[in-house]
């Protein structure tokens, strides 16, 4: 039998940029990750069969090949022909229709009241058939998009933002159901999020968008690791960015905080700016490399962390226990050389 793929190759031409998108995915989650408005959505919806690129081609190998779409063959598949499950940001439910119905919709008649039950067993659901969408919260909104999808047995499930729409105590909840359903899901899922949190979280494997264009894609914890570029790095979190000069083989200047900082692996001419995640400073003494001096730093309390804010405009991140209120700071703080990351504009 032949293995699993998912492949994508599309383009399409868009009021601000071009979209040109293409990937395989042998199993589990891909993310897409990207600001808003960088051609997320839209790659979903070309997946989905709900807009059509302009050429290139996508196809299902799940033991045999399906074309849903080939621009040289004039092949388009329906959207319901494609066994394509798609969360939408704001869940799309029917609203003159109750929870049971809604989660029937897509189904065969006959085969239906078991799948529909067995549904709402599985996304907790119980007690509350009868009900319409707008008597339901965020969260039971959801589960009721995700039972439906489910209900027909896809080959790929498609996540748009899937957690945009709640507030922050359901989505931690949200998440860990989320996580065990797409663990024990059998086809191929891709999930859509500016959300580095999330992307993290979720998905294996990683694209990162940019106007359009593919800027990073590889294993996700690999692109956190190791972004490489300044926009992927700051798509991934890092609070700290500098433009640098290059000094000799192990050392730059940063010019943003004006001073010399050694790194660990050989400085390419390609290397433009460095970042520091703001996690990796540690407390150091005289004789350390890369110091930077404490006074004069603002600090910014939070529940769980101090944040704080050098007097040349790094941050500094310190995890903290809630009823801790006071941090002392060390005089001197440094980034070891192996955590300063390299980054090409």
């Amino acid at each position: 039998m032949s293995h699993k793929l998912l492949k994508v190759d599309i383009q399409k031409k868009l009021k601000e940029f071009d979209l040109e998108v293409n990937f395989e995915l042998e199993k589990g989650c891909l993310g897409i990750l990207g600001p808003s408005g960088c051609g997320k959505s839209m790659t979903l919806k070309s997946v989905a069969g709900i807009v059509d690129p302009d050429k290139g081609i996508v196809s299902l190998n799940n033991g045999d090949e399906t074309v849903y779409f080939d621009s040289s063959k004039k092949i388009n598949l329906k959207p319901q022909k494609r066994n394509v499950g798609y969360l939408f940001q704001n869940y799309a439910l029917f609203p003159n229709m109750t929870v049971e119905e809604n989660v029937a919709v897509g189904l065969k008649k006959g085969d239906d009241e078991q799948i529909v039950r067995d549904m709402i067993k599985r996304f907790h659901l119980e007690g509350l058939e009868k009900r319409y969408p707008r008597q339901l919260s965020g969260g039971q909104q959801q589960r009721v998009a995700l039972a439906r999808i489910l209900a027909y047995n896809p080959k790929v499930i498609l996540l748009d933002e899937p957690f945009s729409a709640l507030d922050t105590f359901l989505k931690e909840q949200l998440r860990t159901e989320l996580a065990n359903m797409l663990n024990s899901f059998d086809g191929f899922s891709i999930m859509v999020t500016h959300d580095r949190d999330e992307a993290f979280q979720f998905c294996d494997e990683l694209l990162i968008l940019d106007q359009g264009k593919i800027i990073a894609k590889g294993k996700t914890r690999e692109i956190f690791e190791n972004p490489k570029r300044v926009q992927v790095a700051r798509l991934t979190g890092c609070k700290n960015i500098s433009r640098v000069e290059v000094m000799d083989d192990y050392h730059v200047k940063s010019l943003d905080w004006d001073c010399i900082l050694e790194v660990s692996e050989k400085v390419s001419s390609n290397v433009t700016h460095v970042g520091i995640r703001a996690h990796d400073f540690v407390p150091a003494n005289e004789n350390d490399v890369n110091l930077f001096k404490t006074e004069n730093t603002t600090r910014l309390e939070m529940p769980f962390e101090w944040r704080l804010i050098l007097s040349n405009g790094l941050w500094w991140t310190v995890d903290k226990r809630i009823h801790d209120h006071d941090l002392e700071i060390p005089k001197l703080l440094k980034i070891n050389p192996e955590n300063i990351l390299l980054l090409e504009e």
